[in-house]
């Protein structure tokens, strides 16, 4: 194993600063290439890397893209791996550099990179990819965070979480700190005692968490001549909207992206509060709108809108421009005629897969119409479908309009992420928000006035004190609710918050001046795009600026990564754009046969074409830009040494005496599982089967409110399994739904899916949900009944409900399951035939009979067992 790897993240008022550090000792009797690969945040700029080999320190050099381009053109020419950052996944990219070290050498990597953690949906997140690919010997993580406005809830979840892993893992908080410790002994990162050699560590490491907030819904920070105003009201009045759909439906959207548009559609149109007003408008070479008018969100009109979205067809060319200018004229005739509320909100959603092929093709036409069209009277949101579309298109057309874009990736949640955009949008609670400061006392702020201000998210403005600034630093942010205007006023007392920020346990110094400067430059990169060419020139001189001032990889720097003599002198680290299309640049890389990368040969390949396979080996292309898991392979020696970082999956089943199913051949019929088995603690007979002959549709399995539980589901009485189950949690609020794909889990209006038998460790407070390889989840907390939902694929596959801990269900339990909870009397066994008996609930009397069943409980292949059966 390698020797050490830490990374230690410290997250000061939700600027994070990551520092990754890797040791290795090359043990072997030859030369050898070592690699260093990391996986980074796509919204972090790396801000350093050093490459420290036996004690001769070879530096990172940040320069502008141009001076490092004939490096990078001339390593291309020569063959070699010029591109060290390439993007890898939905919100990760990754970084990798290798080099070539004598026997016994020590190489120290250490890599920096930085972020502002955006609210979303109610949380800040920050992610952490844990992939040391093999065994270390000193393995450490640490997350620190301070948060002066108090932290409100702080939860962990990762992707490789073992409960043998969790005693690794300790969380401590108190009102403005929290620390996160993740520290496994080598015998715990050990995938099985067979394979001693291989890690379990392989996926993603998550710490969400919140803030307490004031009525004044303001914090103003202060940190060494530097200020930051994060602004984000509670309890205000959602705004009443009238939005447009406006939904591609061209051939390319044709089979599961029109079926997951349509899916998406009918849970968004439930969504709609009944004070909005709303249309659709489809669109393949010609578009359709649904009504000639905005309609307003009644029950009625939005069953009927569910029934039209239902039955949307894809075929035909793409005609964007018309689409969205019959949107714009729908909005403006309504306005004319005074059908829109006063002081709602006007916004337009289009989703598309592809670029314009009918009526106005290009871009830039298109954009000019639309901005036109506009006039800055409505916010037009963009979601490119895939890679198919251009995103730098979409993105233009969103900025210039007020909006923003966002890419849906092409995927089994693909609805799921459709629904999250619309749920950052569904709630405007003001319009026209301007921040106000007194001139005297700032400048180089940031971006002071926005157009709306959404429910869940946040507004940062940054800048800096004038050197004779107060005492008392006051702002006041102005802006409309849904009938009036409103000022909020936030006042800091400088001397106070400069204190605040002392501890430098959990602060590293100047890190709001560098906040600052990361937050001017994503805007100012964020401006360029919807400029022209002069002031775009003067907009990125600045952004380029301050990214070398501040040493950031941006898209217009690069990293010059130097090198021992003899080896290729130099690669480039450059930022990775999210640009769409299939014209991104490929590098290959092609890697030595000492190092290990990415998985054994059997890891599951994705590729567009032709989805998920199996054995296959990828020599390390990757496109740049495009997102999708890519294994790289490599041939693997024992002395290989490979320290990456990034975190995933190992749980096994329970333990039983597994009776063998009988074979297909043998002519005997499989013993079957009943639908549920309950324990029944305390009770006369410990367990019950309980088979559903007669449920219909939706079906109350149990609700508790004592316990603040309630399990629902669909059971499918000619399949014999369940086709969904959906628990209900209160406290903490959450939702769990399963289905025989995956497991979508809600809270806070944010869904997430998780496919099965992919290992989840999730702490929240007061609950943890865990999932393991045979496809368990629970759902447990310390007071409450244990629930279990599994995907089975023994006899009578499908999804099967579990229950533990039932003894701590309240007296108020029900529901077709919950009734064997109450009052319930087992009545003597018959005369005639003791295989039969009476079973008395809540005044009914159930015939029971004991049966062979299978127990599905421990995971496949089950355990035969004799239980007491009752049909429902």
């Amino acid at each position: 194993p390698f020797l050490s790897s830490s990374t230690d993240s410290r997250v000061s008022s939700r600027f994070a600063h990551t520092v990754v550090t890797s040791r290795v000792v090359n043990k072997a009797s030859t030369l050898q290439e070592v690699t260093f690969q990391m996986e980074l945040p796509k919204k972090a700029f790396i801000t350093n890397f050093s490459m420290i080999i036996d004690g001769v320190t070879y530096p990172g050099n940040i320069k502008e893209k141009a001076a490092a381009q004939e490096q990078y053109s001339a390593a291309v020419e020569r063959g070699e791996s010029a591109g060290l950052v390439k993007a890898t996944g939905r919100k990760t990219e990754q970084f990798q550099v290798s080099v070539s070290v004598a026997p016994a050498a020590k190489i120290t990597f250490k890599l920096v990179y930085e972020e502002l953690l955006v609210r979303h949906l109610g949380a800040y997140e920050l992610l952490l990819k844990v992939q040391p690919q093999q065994l270390v010997k000193h393995l450490q993580m640490d997350i620190y965070i301070f948060e002066p406005q108090g932290i409100s809830f702080l939860e962990t979840e990762s992707t490789f979480m073992t409960n043998e892993l969790a005693e690794a893992l300790t969380t401590s908080q108190n009102k403005t700190k929290a620390h996160v410790r993740f520290k496994p002994m080598l015998s715990q990162q050990q995938k099985s005692p067979e394979q001693q050699q291989d890690t379990v560590l392989d996926g993603n490491f998550i710490v969400r968490y919140d803030v307490d907030r004031t009525v004044s819904g303001g914090s103003i920070q202060i940190e060494n001549g530097y200020f930051v105003h994060y602004f984000a009201p509670e309890h205000l009045a959602t705004i009443p909207k009238n939005v447009i759909f406006v939904i591609d439906k061209s051939g390319s959207m044709s089979g599961r992206k029109i079926q997951q548009t349509r899916e998406a559609l009918i849970k968004i149109l439930g969504d709609l509060s009944p004070r909005d007003q709303f249309n659709l408008i489809s669109f393949s070479g010609e578009a359709t709108p649904w009504k000639p008018q905005l309609v307003a969100a009644s029950a009625e009109n939005v069953n009927e809108a569910k029934s039209y979205a239902t039955a949307i067809q894809a075929q035909g060319g793409t005609n964007i421009n018309d689409a969205i200018l019959m949107a714009v004229q729908l909005l403006e005739r309504a306005n004319r005629e005074e059908l829109l509320p006063a002081g709602s909100v006007t916004l337009i959603i289009l989703l598309t897969d592809g670029d314009p092929t009918v009526g106005e093709t290009n871009p830039s036409k298109i954009q000019k119409n639309v901005q036109e069209a506009i006039d800055g009277q409505h916010s037009l949101f963009c979601l490119g479908f895939g890679f198919d579309v251009s995103y730098a298109f979409l993105e233009k057309l969103a900025l210039d309009n007020g909006g923003l874009a966002r890419r849906i990736y092409e995927d089994s949640d693909s609805a799921l992420q459709l629904q999250d955009f619309y749920q950052e949008v569904a709630n405007p609670l003001m319009t026209s928000v301007a921040f106000e400061y007194p001139s005297n006392t700032v400048e180089a702020v940031t971006q002071d006035a926005f157009r709306l201000f959404f429910k869940g998210s946040e507004l940062v403005v940054a800048g800096k004190l004038r050197n004779q600034s107060p005492d008392v630093f006051s702002a006041k942010v102005r802006g409309q609710l849904h009938m009036e205007n409103i000022t909020f006023v936030t006042e800091s007392r400088v001397a106070e918050q400069e204190e605040a920020f002392w501890s430098p346990r959990y602060i590293f110094h100047s890190f709001m001046e560098r906040l600052w400067a990361y937050l001017t430059i994503q805007q100012l990169l964020e401006q360029t795009v919807s400029t022209l060419d002069a002031e775009k020139q003067a907009l990125e001189a600045r952004a380029l600026n301050l990214s070398l001032s501040y040493s950031f990889v941006t898209p217009l720097t690069s990293m010059v990564i130097t090198k021992p003599e003899g080896q290729e002198q130099s690669q480039v680290a450059e930022k990775p754009v999210e640009n769409g299309g299939c014209g991104s640049r490929v590098l290959t890389q092609h890697f030595p046969h000492c190092v290990r990368l990415g998985g054994s040969s059997a890891d599951p390949v994705f590729s567009k074409r032709r989805g998920w396979r199996g054995q296959g080996s990828l020599r390390g292309t990757a496109r740049v830009g495009q997102g999708g898991p890519i294994s790289q392979q490599g041939g693997v020696q024992e002395e290989s040494i490979v320290p990456a970082l990034n975190f995933s999956q190992n749980v096994g089943c329970g333990e039983g005496s597994h009776l063998p199913s009988p074979h297909p051949s043998s002519g005997v019929a499989p013993i079957q599982p009943p639908s549920v088995i309950l324990p029944l603690p305390g009770q006369s007979v410990d367990r019950l089967c309980v088979d559903l002959k007669h449920s219909q549709g939706s079906t109350n399995l149990l609700s508790d409110p004592g316990q603040g539980i309630e399990v629902t589901g669909h059971y499918e009485t000619e399949k014999a399994h369940f086709s969904w189950i959906e628990v209900t949690v209160k406290k903490p609020q959450l939702q769990v739904r399963a289905s025989p794909e995956h497991v979508v889990v809600t809270r806070n209006r944010r869904s997430s899916a998780y496919k099965w038998k992919k290992t989840l460790y999730s702490v929240m407070p007061g609950l943890k949900m865990t999932m393991d390889k045979a496809g368990l989840l629970l759902l447990s907390s310390p007071d409450r009944v244990t629930i279990g939902l599994l995907s089975w694929d023994g006899p009578g596959a499908g999804l099967r409900l579990l229950l533990r801990d039932t003894d701590r269900f309240s007296s108020h339990v029900s529901g077709t399951l919950g009734q064997f909870y109450q009052d319930v009397l087992w009545e003597p066994l018959a005369a005639a035939d003791d295989s039969k008996r009476t079973l008395r609930v809540q005044g009914h009397d159930h015939s029971a009979t004991r049966e062979l069943k299978l127990d599905y409980q421990e995971g496949p292949p089950g355990m035969e067992i004799s239980c007491w059966s009752v049909e429902l």
